[in-house]
């Protein structure tokens, strides 16, 4: 994996963002402890998804603009080549 030495524009929206989905994750858990209807879950669980994709289209974003930018402005293949490998599991 390629090091980054370059600051995350967008680290603090991430970190938000990763929270709030944390917190309805364990909303989630606690529900489905509680017996709670399906459908109430199901919905949660929604939200966690929904959370969780904003994030990775914020990262994804963050790394197109700097990342890769950095990645064809030294010739670093192998970052283009981590980032290929990276979308191929997040589309999976």
């Amino acid at each position: 994996m390629s090091e980054h030495t370059h600051t995350h524009a967008n680290t603090k929206a991430v970190l938000n963002r990763l929270s709030r989905a944390i917190g309805h994750l364990s909303a989630v858990r606690n529900m489905v402890e509680q017996g709670r209807d399906c459908s109430e879950v199901l919905i949660q669980l929604a939200a966690v998804r929904s959370a969780i994709n904003k994030t990775c289209e914020v990262i994804l974003k963050d790394h197109m603009e700097h990342c890769v930018v950095d990645a064809i402005n030294t010739g670093d293949k192998e970052a283009l080549e981590e980032l290929n490998r990276a979308v191929e599991l997040l589309l999976k």
